[in-house]
């Protein structure tokens, strides 16, 4: 049933628009209503899940996005069941990869579970959130138990997931334990009686395979939430640590800030909505702005990386960040007493793209040299008998491999990594 064909009872509208808003998909979404008309008539708070596998210690935006969602159910009242995989963690959710993903161990998986609940709390209520792990119910799984839920589902059923079938059409190997990832992921939901689950959109199968084992267990099933995957900085792929092109929630302001002026203007309305609380209504009344002259994309995209920061840090934090941005780029001035600081041997570092990938502004030869060729690099100052000057954009191709003088370099690669390279002989 569509939302168009849906009609919204109006003691419930409010609180169904606030929670419909930024999601990709809400199945069924009778049911949903339903769930939420009851809910009110009934003074019984519905009970949300999300489930996050600790495969990593830190969390990005990407992360809060689904967080985020949670936050405006938890303030409508409705209880909050955060679920730590601490036990599927260990088998490694495959869901949107095209290989098996790495297993863990139960040290690494609760060294992570312990940084991820820090974080978490940073957007949510930590006194109205059930944090629970799915170790309690699932290591007590006994053969019969784990047999008897994976005849729920045929081979053919798990092949429609379509990360499966396309492993499947390429020859890529599928581990028997890959297949029983959704399976116990559902019967999570069993074990806490979700009312509602949020996810990615590439966890729609899990999701819907939870709602499948609640009705073979007699109960009434959950409804689906699917949300949007926050593009990363490259403006390309879903943000991701192993791509580098994530925003951590508790890296430094400076680092914060820095990152978010970088995001591509055509995607920072995508992180005003998702990623900074932003409404729709709110959203499109800048972008007006912005197309109509009124206000310039630097100003939108300062006003986003200030409520990014201010959410994580405090808007004193955000403040000082942002002049301090706008004295190193739109006054030209380098950050003397920001910038990091590094020593090499010119043994070490003998040309430029060497210092580039020696710093980590670039992660190899390939990428400094494009990050070079881009004009991606400017030298503030430089020893006086180097003898090419390297931010001439005719020469920076070619001289990328000169040699380098011993002295001290001050650089800046990409848009905010500043630093100050001293080379000895």
């Amino acid at each position: 049933m569509s939302e168009t064909t849906l009609v919204i009872p109006a003691e419930i509208r409010e609180e169904y628009e606030i929670l419909a808003s930024n999601t990709v998909e809400i199945l069924p979404l009778d049911e949903f209503v339903d769930k939420l008309l009851r809910s009110k008539r009934e003074g019984r708070p519905l009970r949300i899940k999300y489930g996050a596998d600790p495969s990593a210690p830190d969390i990005h935006l990407g992360h809060s996005v689904p967080i985020r969602k949670l936050k405006q159910f938890q303030d409508l009242g409705h209880q909050v069941v955060f679920l730590i995989g601490d036990y599927t963690a260990r088998i490694g959710d495959p869901s949107g990869k095209n290989t098996t993903r790495p297993r863990l161990s139960k040290e690494q998986v609760l060294e992570n579970a312990r940084t991820y609940l820090d974080q978490i709390f940073k957007i949510l209520d930590r006194e109205r959130t059930e944090v629970v792990f799915n170790s309690t119910w699932l290591e007590k799984m006994d053969v019969s138990a784990t047999i008897e839920l994976m005849s729920k589902f045929t081979v053919s059923q798990m092949l429609e997931r379509e990360d499966f079938h396309r492993r499947f059409e390429g020859e890529v190997p599928i581990y028997l334990h890959e297949f029983i990832y959704p399976l116990l992921q559902g019967y999570d939901s069993i074990a806490i009686r979700a009312d509602i689950e949020l996810g990615g959109t590439d966890q729609k199968f899990n999701l819907l395979v939870g709602r499948t084992l609640q009705k073979e267990a007699g109960m009434e099933a959950q409804c689906i939430m699917t949300m949007p995957l926050l593009v990363g900085l490259d403006g390309i792929n879903k943000m991701s640590k192993s791509l580098g092109n994530y925003i951590g929630i508790t890296e430094p302001p400076r680092d914060m800030f820095g990152k978010a002026m970088s995001i591509p203007d055509e995607i920072m309305w995508d992180y005003f909505q998702l990623a900074a609380g932003f409404s729709p209504a709110e959203t499109r009344a800048i972008r007006e702005r912005v197309q109509s002259g009124e206000m310039h994309p630097r100003d939108a995209k300062e006003l986003l990386a200030r409520t990014i920061v201010s959410l994580y840090h405090g808007s004193q934090a955000a403040e000082r960040e942002a002049e301090e941005f706008r004295s190193r780029f739109s006054l030209r001035v380098f950050p003397e007493e920001t910038a990091d600081k590094y020593r090499f041997s010119l043994a070490e570092t003998p040309n430029l793209i060497k210092v580039l990938t020696a710093t980590g502004a670039a992660a190899s030869a390939r990428e400094a040299q494009r990050l070079i060729q881009q004009g991606g690099v400017k030298v503030f100052d430089q020893p006086p008998s180097q003898p090419i000057e390297l931010d001439d954009d005719t020469v920076l191709p070619s001289s990328a491999r000169m040699p380098l003088v011993a002295g001290v370099y001050k650089l800046k690669a990409g848009k905010t990594k500043f630093f100050v390279v001293e080379l000895s002989e």
